[in-house]
């Protein structure tokens, strides 16, 4: 799953999308806006090329990419035509896009990786293909059609007369600013070139328009000056024409980055337009390629978009769901309701978690519906084995209070296990020739055991709100079964072993405790592993028992190990200790333990900075403007700050949250920082001229050190408002539900049966409330469509823009 925020809580900077985009005006008064998109990716591609050698197969895997920027990669599937992944994936996209994109990649070990071919859907068709298994055709790559990015024009068009006396037209251009180029070979060097183009082709003019050579990657390209002149005759239909270049010192040649094709048409004369183009992929003529069969690939995309108004608006339906906990019985509860009539528990959980964490009421929340079920639970070896809404708030509750805890306990134990390769298969069918069944299952029993010893002693490092959700359940199992001397303990492993460590050791890579998909050998390791660990987990009368019995008391001290939590490669800007040193970019190897942050030149060398933990005052994002250059966050310290740019959005939001959430417990860390760079005697952001002015902008976070989480609570409410309009039948079955439990004493009719209602009259009084307000906040965004609708504009400032550009273009393919 891919999720996407971002808020406009003002009036945005005029900097439009570009043609054919609608752009509205947003009104500061009204609503802010937070897009949330989710993509629930599964994949699974066939009929693919043979390979051109003997044996037909390929080693493939497949990417996930926004744009051009790859943010996921999947594990490689062997030997097979039809490579079956069946793999989520879920980030947080902290920028705009274009196209979602996918890539399937034929492996080589002795050269580059190849691209077999690639699916790329618009931003604005995901909703076509929501929540639905759809296959794709694969299409070819080149290098002409991978364009992204827009640029900004400005045009103004006039009459001269020449010394001939022929009156022509003069077409004055200037290309003032690109963004969103794309990074060919770690850097982008953009030049662009304004050509003029008449029928048939003919060029008129061509005019190199500037040229910016830079050291390291530029998003965004300005000019202020070079303005070019065409002059021709008025009876012309002529189309004006813009390519971006990046310049390469590669033998074959500059790259092409995209074009825009403009027709002269829409000009008025004497009148200037200024506006923003997505650029496109190269113009082929009227030559059409004939599309080879490259396979197919299926994939599930969820997609949903969420306009948020300000706070206010959802006061009703928030203070509905926080009386949840309090009310009797809790079937008739806001949120009880909400996990009713959702069509999988799934739903309801994440929204409803993320909202009480974020207001520090999901204990209560938790214990409430959980004692419920604990209650209607007949089987104590049954408790919490379902679905329920309970399983899935406390299964979401962990994986977002409980990362951080599961990197630091299980991370060095899994690294060891992917770099060392030791086998410890013990299925005798599946043993290799040089393997000893004997030596596999005492590698195997090892890793069991300090795997088990190491989570049954991490008590210490358990968040504080996972402990106490804990000590809820326990509690609430003892009172039920009271004749089961283990049932207190077994409602405990149910979660923190079947349902938190087994499924991570499973696969690592989901839990960010590897970068990568652990090749086939390792993943056999761990499958074997895992199941040992729920099977000493379920705690089924077993000696596992008299272990968890001397399961340590949180807060009873901690481990003084350096825990390795991070590393990769990023570039870093020079810090110049020295006095004539050059503050210069260069790549790194970055080092994050729970101890200290280190890079070093290469992997393995020596460290040539260590900043301890303690040192680090804030780790916030840099503005673009900085550097020109994006993905780049900053580590405060207090002598400095580190500049750094990650590889992709996903990886520079992953840093930052971790360095945050090591930080977090830091004594000094700041309440302001600089958003910009210290550059040239100033800051930018500010314009302080002493490098040690105290920060313009708040930092971020504010949450307890225990859990530190990027929520948005008015966004978590209006996703619940979203689940809630969307399953409004429900709801109303529901109700209808509870009047026929009130008026007829009989057996309960088929078609209300699924519904949980243990008091009708007190859940038909919420059922009420919450129809009340989701109308209301439905209205509230009705008159926000009717309103966007109308102020909407095309391109940036020329409404005309769109109409003939579509006209040019069907006359003109």
């Amino acid at each position: 799953v891919v999720t996407s925020s971002g808020v406009l809580d003002k009036r945005p900077n005029p900097s439009p999308h570009c043609n054919p985009v609608a752009e509205p005006q947003y009104c500061t008064r009204h609503f802010k806006c937070i897009f949330n998109r989710s993509k629930r990716l599964k994949r699974e591609a066939k009929n693919l090329p043979t390979y051109p050698g003997p044996n037909k197969m390929r080693d493939c895997y497949c990417t996930v990419n926004l744009d051009q920027e790859e943010v996921f990669r999947t594990k490689i599937v062997e030997k097979s035509l039809c490579p079956f992944y069946g793999e989520d994936f879920y980030c947080e996209i902290p920028r705009s896009f274009r196209h979602l994109s996918f890539y399937i990649f034929d492996r080589d070990v002795f050269r580059r990786d190849s691209i077999i071919g690639k699916v790329a859907i618009l931003k604005e068709d995901l909703q076509k293909y929501h929540n639905r298994d759809t296959w794709f055709q694969l299409q070819h790559v080149d290098a002409d059609s991978e364009v992204q990015g827009k640029v900004h024009l400005e045009l103004r068009l006039s009459e001269v007369i020449t010394d001939t006396g022929v009156i022509c037209h003069k077409l004055a251009t200037r290309v003032l600013e690109c963004q969103g180029l794309p990074i060919v070979n770690g850097q982008c060097d953009p030049y662009a070139t304004v050509t003029l183009t008449g029928p048939g082709r003919l060029v008129l003019s061509r005019l190199f328009w500037f040229r910016m050579i830079s050291l390291l990657s530029k998003i965004t390209v300005k000019t202020q000056t070079n303005i070019s002149y065409f002059i021709f005759s008025p009876s012309l239909w002529l189309c004006y024409r813009v390519d971006l270049w990046n310049a390469s010192n590669l033998k074959f040649g500059d790259e092409f980055l995209g074009e825009l094709r403009l027709p002269l048409k829409f000009l008025r004369q004497s009148s200037s337009y200024e506006a923003w183009y997505f650029l496109q992929p190269r113009d082929n003529g009227n030559k059409s390629l004939k599309p080879d069969d490259l396979g197919s690939l299926r994939l599930n995309v969820v997609y949903t978009e969420d306009h948020v108004f300000p706070s206010d608006y959802y006061s009703p339906l928030r203070d509905l769901l926080f009386k949840s906990a309090d009310l009797e019985p809790v079937s008739a509860s806001t949120a009880h309701i909400l996990g009713e009539v959702c069509r999988e528990k799934q739903e309801a959980a994440i929204p409803l978690v993320r909202l009480f964490l974020h207001y520090g009421k999901i204990v209560p929340l938790i214990s409430a519906i959980a004692n419920a079920e604990i209650k209607r639970t007949q089987d104590p070896n049954t408790i919490f084995r379902g679905n329920s809404l309970t399983s899935k708030c406390i299964d979401e509750t962990m994986k977002l209070a409980g990362m951080h805890y599961l990197q630091v306990t299980l991370k060095p134990i899994i690294d060891e296990i992917c770099q060392v390769h030791k086998s410890c298969e013990i299925d005798p069918v599946k043993l290799k020739d040089a393997e000893n069944l004997d030596n596999n299952r005492e590698n195997l029993r090892q890793y069991v055991d300090r795997i088990f010893t190491v989570i049954t002693k991490s008590g210490v490092r358990c968040p504080t709100v996972m402990c106490d959700i804990f000590f809820s359940l326990r509690e609430s199992a003892a009172i039920r079964f009271q004749d089961d001397p283990d049932v207190r303990y077994t409602a405990v492993s149910s979660f923190i072993f079947l349902r938190f460590f087994a499924p991570a050791i499973l696969s690592p890579n989901l839990f960010h405790l590897t970068p990568h998909h652990p090749d086939p050998q390792t993943s056999r390791t761990l499958t074997l592993i895992s199941k040992t660990i729920q099977t000493l987990g379920s705690l089924s009368k077993s000696k596992s028992v008299r272990i968890l019995h001397s399961f340590p008391p949180p807060f009873s001290g901690f481990l003084g190990i350096p825990t390795h939590l991070l590393n990769v490669f990023m570039i870093k800007r020079a810090q110049g200790r020295k006095r004539f040193g050059m503050k210069n970019f260069k790549k790194r190897w970055f080092r994050l333990t729970n101890h200290e942050f280190t890079y070093q030149k290469s992997k393995g060398d020596h460290p040539l900075c260590n900043i301890p933990i303690e040192n680090i005052l804030a780790v916030e994002k840099l503005e673009e403007e900085s550097f020109k250059m994006k993905n780049m966050f900053q580590v405060i310290q207090p002598e400095r700050v580190l500049y750094i740019q990650a590889n992709n959005c996903v990886e520079a939001k992953d840093w930052i949250d971790i360095l945050t959430k090591v930080s977090q417990c830091n004594k000094k860390r700041l309440a302001v920082y600089h958003p910009s760079a210290y550059l040239n005697g100033h800051w930018l952001c500010c314009k302080a001229t002493a490098d040690n002015t105290p920060g313009c902008t708040p930092c971020t976070g504010g949450l307890p050190a225990n859990i530190q989480l990027d929520i948005d609570g008015d966004r978590e409410t209006e996703r619940i408002y979203s689940l809630f309009n969307l399953y409004m039948v429900k709801l109303e079955k529901m109700q209808e539900a509870c009047g026929s439990k009130s008026v007829y004493d009989g057996p309960e009719q088929e078609e209300y049966s699924t519904f949980v209602i243990d008091d009708p009259q007190e859940t038909y009084k919420t059922l009420k409330q919450i129809v009340d307000n989701v109308k209301t906040l439905e209205q509230e965004h009705a008159q926000y469509k009717r309103d966007k609708f109308k102020k909407t504009k095309y391109g940036s400032q020329n409404p005309l823009v769109l109409p003939m550009l579509l006209d040019y273009n069907s006359h003109h393919p």
